[in-house]
């Protein structure tokens, strides 16, 4: 018998299932490849840009004063297949309050986790 990879819930601060990751693979609500996350739980963007870091309580947060360029850009691992999401997810642990220094990335700046074919950073199609 073959046990299928594990389907972690990433949360917002408020508790929201924003994310789910599929070790190394970050997706968003609708089973899109958002990302990835390397073994030092840094989260990076499907283009390899850095975008944070994966806390203990299952968020990813960034310091408030970092720019992305300040991470060297890694090579993102081969595109994984669509995945299907549970339709119920667990409920969040007890989320620490952030201090003004940490951005919760999910609920402050979603826009850093998009798909291949969106965002600011994707290459043009000439």
């Amino acid at each position: 018998m073959t046990s299928s990879p594990a389907l972690i819930p990433i949360y917002t601060t408020r508790g929201d299932v924003e994310a789910y990751l599929v070790y190394p693979y970050l997706f968003n609500r609708l089973g899109e490849w958002v990302g990835f996350v390397t073994s030092a739980r840094e989260v990076y963007s499907v283009l390899g840009s850095y975008v944070g870091e994966l806390s203990l309580d299952k968020r990813i947060l960034r310091p408030r004063s970092l720019v992305s360029e300040d991470k060297p850009r890694l090579n993102p691992p081969a595109a994984p297949p669509r995945l299907r999401l549970p339709q119920n997810s667990p409920l969040p642990p007890l989320m620490r309050e952030l201090p003004h220094s940490l951005v919760d990335v999910l609920e402050e700046e979603p826009e850093l986790l998009h798909t291949r074919d969106s965002g600011e950073m994707r290459e043009d199609m000439d």
